[in-house]
């Protein structure tokens, strides 16, 4: 099978992964208690039955569900996600317009996480059973221990209400009105504290899988034999022992990426950060249900795109998986 055929093969099967996600999450939502009309109306301060009814007509919540979903799936194929009744907007320029945020956000902590907890669990592997596997195994699993919204407050209030390092909340300085290379700055600087708390738990597992990989494939025999031949420790582990052990590492990050965005929503409301974490959850607070829909829906097709390109880098990273394709 060649790279066109297994990637074709990939984005068919998750087209109808998100198919069936659609379709769960339509159906989970109009499970959910309360009435949007409800909270409209109430809102206004007018919850008489005739708005009520005003209310479901203007959007649909009068048809019968089946209906309702048939309008709801036929407009996720024109990319139509629907229309915000408490924003007063389109949903797909709503999450457009957070999704950059979100991206950069997860994308930052990804790539620490990532590069961040090989480094660390190839280092423990290497100097095994030393001082420096102890400290990075405890570190390890402190990160993996503390929760989220613990560390995101102490890092607030060490690294800036008491350093002064970085800015605390915000996805840029108000009112600076930078351009360029100086706002690029600026947002980098906002980026570095929830960047750095979203990654930290993956940051663990990603290393505490390394140093457990790296240290299965040293016994290998193919590594033995690299020994044999008089290889230096250096080459062999980075040539050999490395390469073959980053696999599942890959793997884990692939899977796990999707998370990222779950845990963007607590990250991105400690740090008042302006992504599609927050939009999801004062639409569920708000019983806003198109919107809560299109952030699934997003955020789904995010996951499945993850694994995707998990997929083909695993394929480009192992030959022996194109074989048995």
């Amino acid at each position: 099978m060649n790279l066109a055929q297994f990637l074709a093969g990939r984005l068919a099967k998750g087209i109808v992964v998100l198919f069936a996600i659609a379709v769960l999450n339509f159906f989970l939502i109009r499970a959910a208690p309360g009435d949007p009309a409800q909270v409209l109306a109430g809102e206004a301060g007018a919850a008489d039955e005739q708005l009520l009814i005003q209310l479901r007509e203007r959007f649909g919540l009068d048809q019968p569900l089946l209906t309702q979903l048939w309008v709801y799936l036929k407009g996720y194929l024109t990319f139509d996600l629907g229309f915000s009744y408490r924003q007063q907007q389109s949903v797909l320029s709503l999450i457009l317009d957070r999704l950059p945020a979100t991206l950069l956000l997860t994308g930052a902590a990804f790539l620490v996480s990532l590069g961040l907890g090989v480094l660390m669990g190839a280092l423990a592997a290497r100097r095994a059973g030393r001082w420096q596997d102890s400290v990075i195994t405890t570190l390890a699993l402190v990160f993996y221990a503390t929760p989220l919204f613990w560390v995101a407050l102490m890092s607030q209030i060490v690294f800036s209400l008491k350093l002064g390092l970085v800015p605390n909340v915000g996805y840029e300085s108000i009112g600076a009105n930078y351009t360029g290379l100086a706002r690029a700055l600026d947002i980098a600087s906002h980026l570095v504290l929830p960047a750095l708390t979203l990654g930290l738990f993956f940051t663990a597992l990603y290393a505490r899988m390394m140093r457990a990989s790296m240290l299965e494939v040293a016994g290998a025999d193919f590594v033995k034999t690299a020994r044999a031949k008089g290889l230096s420790p250096g080459v062999i582990s980075r040539r050999h022992v490395a390469r073959n052990a980053i696999l599942p590492v890959v793997t884990l990050a692939g899977l796990q990426a999707g998370q990222l965005v779950g845990g963007a929503v607590l990250t991105e409301t400690v740090f008042a950060w302006p992504g599609i974490g927050r939009l999801m959850f004062d639409a569920l607070v708000q019983r806003d249900y198109s919107v809560l829909l299109g952030v699934f829906f997003i955020s789904s097709a995010m996951v499945v795109g993850f694994n995707i390109l998990t997929d083909l880098v695993y394929r480009l990273a192992d030959p022996r998986i194109e074989a048995v394709s």
